[in-house]
């Protein structure tokens, strides 16, 4: 199969979504199947024989440290050159628009995919009005496809009472190989304790972001000298993060990769999720590979990870004693111990492999449907309902003038 995927975010960046493709591709290819990525241009050409076609990127005010690339017609240009059997449109939003949008010009099966609550992230850069709007817009992308895939039920349930249609639940995965227990070593406990690895050491791994909720941290740092923090990761917010945990035993260590981070995991002695944004948290699964207790924010997709008292335990971010109390709850080395196992073992079900064979399956399941009109009505609604038509892509494209018919 020759397989075109459209994404957002791609190598050198790090995040779910990355980790995620990576490994598809790197199944698909051993498998014998052709792919070709679209994404920003960010200097990679190539990845495990996949070729990498980038397009010039930018960044913005909202997301400075981040670049993305607008709608361009070098979509069309690479989706001809390529004439793949089918279109992945992963996180269609910027680029993905075009990629949903000439899918059907050139009548192209489309699958999409949703990793991002977008419209959820709205708040935490003072664009709350535009949530609405946001999420009309994502469902009108999302509705051209024959398939929609997201990473939890939680998502799934929220996105068809939205009105996205075929939304279907794209399995977790984690590499079982790089997280693993035996990566623990003392050095690097003392790099992530600042030098007290007598101390308890908690973990945090992902974006510095405001929509993680990380500030939350700081009041259990703040009632006890027994904890230290280590915060894996960059993002928009460092700084601010930075202000907010001085005084307190926290150390910045920008992003880890590879086996820098394997040994991260696996040296410290709980994990903490505070986000109740992510769709799923890739990073629980990865916590749980390397031995580690995962205390996470209550939210659907942490209840779909998390057995409370058997691999982790769910708490309330809203309120700061429920942290304080799960994280008493793991003080003792024996119960933290036992605990690891059990999510070990959890993870342990999780490899990478059964996703992606899930993916190929969802992939021929778009194949095996109707033939995709050259061109789809909109939602439509009888003139004095109160609801305007919506929009093709097209129309969007060509009032953007990035794309010309």
């Amino acid at each position: 199969m020759k397989i075109a995927i459209i994404t957002e975010t791609f190598l050198p960046s790090t995040d779910g979504v990355v980790t995620r493709l990576c490994a598809s591709i790197r199944w698909l290819r051993r498998n014998g199947h052709e792919v070709l990525v679209i994404a920003p241009d960010l200097g990679e050409q190539e990845y495990m024989g996949a070729k990498v076609a980038g397009v010039p990127a930018r960044s913005f005010f909202f997301y400075p440290d981040r670049k993305f690339s607008l709608p361009t017609a070098k979509v069309k240009k690479y989706l001809r050159e390529f004439q793949p059997d089918l279109v992945h449109a992963v996180n269609p939003a910027f680029l993905g628009l075009a990629g949903v949008y000439y899918s059907r010009r050139l009548r192209l099966p489309l699958v999409a995919s949703y990793h991002t609550n977008i419209a959820q992230y709205m708040k935490f850069y003072h664009l709350s009005f535009l949530q609405p709007l946001t999420w009309k817009y994502l469902q009108l992308l999302h509705n051209q496809a024959r398939l929609n895939l997201c990473t939890s039920r939680a998502v799934q349930n929220a996105l068809t009472e939205r009105g996205f249609r075929n939304v279907h639940v794209w399995s977790r995965g984690v590499a079982l190989d790089r997280f693993h227990p035996s990566h623990r070593e003392n050095s690097w406990r003392e790099r992530l304790s600042n030098g007290h690895p007598e101390k308890l050491l908690l973990l945090y791994v992902g974006r510095l972001a405001p929509e993680k909720g990380i500030e939350g941290i700081r009041p259990l740092l703040t009632k006890s000298a027994d904890f230290c923090l280590a915060l894996v990761g960059d993002g928009p917010h460092r700084q601010a993060l930075e202000k907010h945990f001085q005084g307190t035993q926290t150390v910045f260590t920008g992003f880890l990769h590879g086996e820098d981070l394997a040994k991260a995991y696996a040296s410290s002695d709980i994990f903490l999720f505070p986000s109740l944004t992510d769709t799923l948290g890739l990073v629980i699964l990865e916590a749980m590979a390397s031995g580690l207790p995962v205390i996470a924010a209550d939210s659907g997709p942490a209840r779909e990870q998390i057995a409370p008292a058997i691999n982790g335990l769910l708490y309330n971010p809203a309120q700061a004693e429920s942290l304080e109390q799960a994280v008493e709850d793991l003080r003792d080395q024996q119960v933290r111990r036992d605990m690891g196992g059990r999510a070990r073992a959890t993870a342990a079900e999780f490899g990478w492999e059964r996703p992606a064979e899930q993916l190929l399956q969802f992939y021929r399941q778009a194949l095996a449907g109707d033939p995709v009109p050259a061109q789809e009505p909109g939602l439509t609604r009888g003139r004095g309902s109160g609801l305007e038509a919506s929009p093709e892509p097209g129309q969007i494209l060509r009032s953007t003038g990035h794309i010309k018919r």
